[in-house]
């Protein structure tokens, strides 16, 4: 005997509570079984769908718009096709970002995920402030063509996309290692060092194209730091009072240490300024370059060996073993071209507000003011956070409207 069709109900109307109980309870002494159920709320309307399968779909049809009218919602029942159940394969997790998101530009996404034969099955709001954020299930595509089609669309349409695989390991131990000269903190501490010497012009040059990529780290930073040369400890401490943290910075370290992440920094700057500022967020990690002081005075050397483009990606490895994390669980934040081999060897590197050979390279970028814009990629929405925060009675700081 053939096995029943399944039935796709449709329930909407405004919501309130019991309206699912009544549903399911008209449905237990007609034999029928649930396959599948999705329910959204918005705006105090509910859109409840379910497929059941039953050997007496009009009975159940008939048992369920008397329930609706008693609840004062509307019931559809109609045919379904297929099994009733999911699709297998690969499911994606495509995140859309920015600080508007109008009805052009999610139709240019969602045009570029039917072009390569993806689907979107389900769609949740994470952000409406400081940006607007969705994350949206897909399935079909394939993973190198959805993002493939989707970078493209966005670069067009001037949005940030990350595409990520759904599955378990979203939920498991995971470390985040960031960057900090214009990534954790605005600007270059080399710079702010720079213009207490005097120096500031001369640094800047040099740093901007270290940066770009036009000069090798290391020698360039040496030659930066030969022209800090007798600056006191007074002015490192100075310099580390005057830091100032990129927006959302303390909201995201303060929330991944609540969801049990590991973090870290490491910075081409340098650890007599970084690890107080690591040590007051609560960060795990840190490394960093050291100036060689003498007499209470910067000699204008280094010492010991320079955290360059490989030293960062090194450092990202010995922080994930020493957590016994896998890279495949990592999270590497950056800007610039020194961060490169970081962002590749990491599970998911992000390009924050960074340079174009950066933003080209990394697994996805961000193009927001705001580092807590990464928990979006992480998928939680604003209001966990404000709740989480809430419960700890943190501030909650809204941008001005």
């Amino acid at each position: 005997m053939a096995a029943p069709a399944p039935l796709l109900v449709t329930v909407t109307g405004p919501d309130h509570p019991g309206v699912a109980a009544a549903l399911f309870d008209a449905l237990g002494p007609l034999g029928a079984r649930v396959l599948d159920v999705e329910q959204v709320q918005i705006m105090g309307r509910l859109l409840l769908g379910m497929v059941v399968e039953s050997a007496d779909p009009e009975a159940v049809g008939g048992a369920l718009r008397a329930v609706a009218t008693s609840q004062g919602v509307t019931v559809e029942c109609s045919p379904g096709s297929g099994s009733g159940t999911r699709p297998g394969g690969p499911r994606l997790l495509v995140t859309v970002l920015a600080p508007e998101l109008p009805p052009g530009a999610l139709a240019g996404l969602f045009g570029a995920l039917a072009g390569c034969g993806a689907n979107v099955e389900r769609i949740v709001q994470l952000a409406r402030y400081p940006v607007t954020s969705y994350e949206l299930e897909v399935t079909g595509g394939g993973p190198d063509r959805v993002r493939r089609a989707v970078g493209e669309a966005a670069a067009a349409l001037e949005v940030d996309v990350a595409v990520q695989e759904a599955g378990l390991h979203r939920r498991a131990k995971h470390l985040i290692v960031l960057d900090v000269d214009s990534t954790l903190v605005q600007g270059e501490v080399v710079d702010l060092l720079a213009a207490r010497a005097g120096r500031a012009d001369e640094v800047a040059a040099i740093t901007a194209a270290a940066m770009a990529g036009e000069l090798d780290f290391e020698p360039a930073l040496r030659e930066r730091v030969a022209l800090l040369a007798g600056l006191g400890t007074a002015d490192l401490e100075a310099v580390r009072q005057d830091l100032v943290l990129t927006p959302g910075a303390r909201t995201l370290i303060r929330t991944l240490k609540r969801l049990g992440y590991v973090t870290g920094l490491v910075s081409g700057g340098f650890d007599h300024i970084i690890e107080p500022v690591a040590a007051e967020l609560g960060i795990d990690h840190v490394a960093a370059n050291t100036l060689e002081v003498a007499g209470g005075r910067l000699t204008g050397r280094l010492v010991g060996p320079v955290v360059d483009r490989a030293g960062k990606a090194a450092a990202l490895v010995r922080f994930a073993e020493a957590a016994g994390v896998p890279l495949a669980r990592t999270v590497a934040v950056g800007d610039g071209a020194n961060d490169l081999d970081m962002l590749a060897r990491a599970g998911l590197g992000i390009a924050f507000n960074a340079k174009p050979v950066v933003r080209s390279a990394a697994d996805t970028a961000l193009n927001v003011p705001y580092l807590d814009a990464i928990l979006f990629l992480l998928g939680l929405s604003r209001e966990e956070v404000e709740a989480a925060d809430a419960a700890e009675r943190v501030p909650v700081r809204r941008p001005p409207v």
